[in-house]
């Protein structure tokens, strides 16, 4: 657990650092290079910091112990940081959209616009190299960690060298068109919001699926009912509910034996359910069992222990 936290709060700095000066520099080269795509491309840096900082305190909320008021932890912090993140992407988006559909339209109505400078082009190569390698870093950390908030970081990262891939499209299309294509770099920058926007959804379905207890994938429900079944004493598994919160599995399920057998003798067996699952599947957090009498024990004695 602490190094899952470590580790996820290791690629949420590194984001923040990384943003901070990369954001300074693209603002600093939009002014003077007269690029709004770039200029935009910084705004969103600077977002993407506040968001980090959200999956900073989500992640760290998410590790904190179970307590009174919080009987099953705070593992939900996770999935609700996520859906946070997600949906700074889907207003990023709209701002972008919103943003360079006005500066084609001032230039319709004939606002006259400086050309952008061809160094733009160098600071935003540069941008895009290091937020693709940012974004394979701490991918690999959330999905190895299985931290949806550290998934979700590392898509804003992917989309800021989507924005800056286009904003380099765009400006290059300006040069080489002159000033009849002063614009270009904000088309592109819609083109990237589409892209971005259909990151942002792809992101908030899994997250709220979480947050509204979505079943596991089905495999993970056979693995925990085939190690039930395999416990002496286990006549059959006749439920299993499991839900998910962050990277931890709650799992509630009814056990039937033999109708015979005594209180202490099922409670044993119950107990021996749950430390199985629990040692073979480690995200298990806790199990839950209800015994329940076996309507005809003549029927299925496989594993039967007196």
């Amino acid at each position: 657990m602490a190094d899952r936290l470590q580790r996820g709060l290791r690629a949420i700095f590194l984001g923040i650092a990384v943003n901070t000066v990369l954001g300074i520099a693209k603002f600093a080269a939009g002014i003077f290079g007269h690029s709004h795509a770039l200029i935009a491309d910084a705004t969103e840096s600077f977002a993407d910091i506040l968001n980090s900082i959200i999956m900073w305190r989500g992640i760290s909320v998410a590790a904190a112990p179970a307590d009174e008021e919080h009987p099953y932890g705070h593992t939900k912090a996770e999935p609700l940081a996520a859906a946070f993140g997600a949906v700074t992407l889907l207003f990023a988006a709209v701002w972008i959209t919103a943003h360079s559909t006005v500066n084609i339209y001032d230039w319709t109505k004939g606002v006259s616009r400086a050309q952008p400078q061809w160094f733009t082009l160098v600071a935003l190569a540069l941008v895009v190299l290091v937020k693709e390698v940012l974004f394979r870093f701490v991918a690999h950390e959330g999905t190895d960690t299985d931290n949806a908030a550290v998934k979700t970081d590392a898509w804003h990262h992917r989309a800021d060298a989507i924005t800056s891939i286009a904003a380099a499209i765009g400006i290059a299309i300006a040069l080489a068109g002159g000033p009849r294509f002063v614009c270009a770099d904000d088309a592109a920058a819609i083109f990237a919001a589409v892209i971005i926007a259909w990151s942002g959804w792809l992101l908030l379905r899994p997250a709220l699926n979480e947050l509204m207890d979505q079943a596991p994938d089905p495999r993970v429900i056979g693995q925990i009912r085939q190690l039930a079944a395999g416990v002496p004493g286990v006549a059959r598994g006749e439920k299993s509910f499991v839900r998910k919160a962050g990277h931890l599995l709650f799992v509630e399920m009814h056990v039937e034996v033999d109708p015979e057998m005594t209180v202490r003798r099922s409670h044993e067996i119950a107990h021996h359910v749950k430390d199985k699952i629990r040692e073979t599947m480690p995200t298990v957090s806790d199990v839950l069992i209800h015994v329940e009498p076996l309507d005809n024990p003549a029927a299925s004695r496989p594993n039967q222990a007196k």
